[in-house]
């Protein structure tokens, strides 16, 4: 799925050391963009800068002085915050307040911390530009165990829709993607095991899990001028099974 519209265009990606991020930067890199690869260290950087060529930009993004130092002199047309932490399975009534507080170190905080120091080099450069979070069908709708998780993805939901409120003016758009499962080894631990897998794909109108490649076309679309009145939408790629 190459788009022409990312000629030399930088694109910063958080989380391209995983399987939905490592994907969304391919598939940038094959649509002609300037891909900045982003993740916590640079080891881990290794495999996907090596594959596409991709500019490795290591940091922590808990931190917020680690991210200002890492983004004040970066600019950056367009931003992909697709870092995530998966937190835990757990009822309300055995919530781990820890996990808790790191899912939304990363999810929720990492992501607004990122968009706080990109967006204000986009707005200098006057170019406009797009911003895509990655979120969760688990913002939309309940699923049993994931209070920490969805908690930390509906939050991230109302940054991007307040985000594409205060950045608009500035030709900036901010859009949600909110993918179902994808079979990565962050999901595998709970989404592969049978009597998890079998009810929920029964209850999802194409009847299976996403691929990282089906997450990564349409975080592309929204990044591209095809997407140029397409701003504040929480877009669900979940084959369905918000509809229900």
């Amino acid at each position: 799925m190459a788009m022409s519209t990312f000629d030399h265009r930088t694109v910063l990606v958080t989380g391209a050391s995983g399987g939905i991020g490592g994907a969304v930067v391919r598939m940038l890199v094959e649509s002609g963009a300037d891909v900045i690869a982003s993740a916590s260290s640079p080891d881990r950087l290794e495999a996907i800068v090596a594959e596409t060529g991709a500019r490795p930009l290591p940091f922590d993004l808990t931190s917020e002085s680690a991210v200002r130092d890492a983004l004040q002199d970066v600019p950056v047309w367009g931003v992909v915050n697709c870092a995530g932490f998966g937190g835990e399975i757990s009822a309300p009534t055995d919530a781990d307040l820890d996990v808790f507080d790191q899912a939304i170190a990363v999810n929720t905080r990492g992501a607004l911390l990122v968009t706080k120091y990109a967006s204000r080099s986009m707005i200098a450069a006057g170019r406009g530009g797009a911003i895509v979070n990655v979120s969760s069908q688990a913002a939309l709708v309940g699923l049993t165990g994931h209070i920490s998780y969805a908690a930390s993805k509906a939050a991230l939901d109302s940054i991007t829709r307040v985000s594409a409120l205060e950045l608009g003016p500035y030709g900036i758009r901010v859009n949600s993607v909110n993918p179902t499962v994808v079979m990565t080894p962050m999901s595998a631990f709970y989404w592969g095991r049978e009597e998890i897998q079998k009810p929920f794909l029964d209850q999802m109108p194409l009847g299976r899990y996403a691929t990282e490649e089906e997450v990564a076309g349409p975080i592309v679309f929204l990044l591209s001028d095809a997407a140029a009145m397409i701003s504040g939408v929480c877009l669900p790629i979940d084959g369905g099974y918000t509809s229900r």
